[in-house]
């Protein structure tokens, strides 16, 4: 991300302020919208952005259950890979993860 900012930097400001308002939209609670991108970064076997995204969700509010679930569910449509990539990670994190 770093390299991106500094090569890129009017497209790395587009690209934040797309995020900022997807973040900000209403129509779904912050908690939930951690737990779909759980989902989604799970179905591509993505488990870097699991680490960063699990205590964010446990900062919410999410539970254990609610991550294990949103992991699990990636099985109907991505198989085994992001499930047996990602679970066993984003389960330690969340133990490990402080809850403030």
């Amino acid at each position: 991300m770093d390299l991106f900012q500094k090569e890129a930097p009017e497209v790395a400001k587009a690209f934040n302020g797309l995020i900022e308002s997807i973040v900000e939209s209403k129509g779904i609670d912050a908690k939930t919208k951690q737990l779909i991108y759980i989902a989604l970064k799970a179905a591509q076997g993505d488990d870097t952005a699991i680490k960063f995204h699990v205590p964010m969700a446990k900062q919410l509010g999410a539970t254990k259950e609610e991550v294990k679930d949103a992991i699990l569910m990636t099985l109907t449509v991505s198989g085994i890979k992001g499930v047996a990539t990602c679970l066993p990670g984003a389960i330690s994190i969340f133990d490990t993860a402080v809850q403030e």
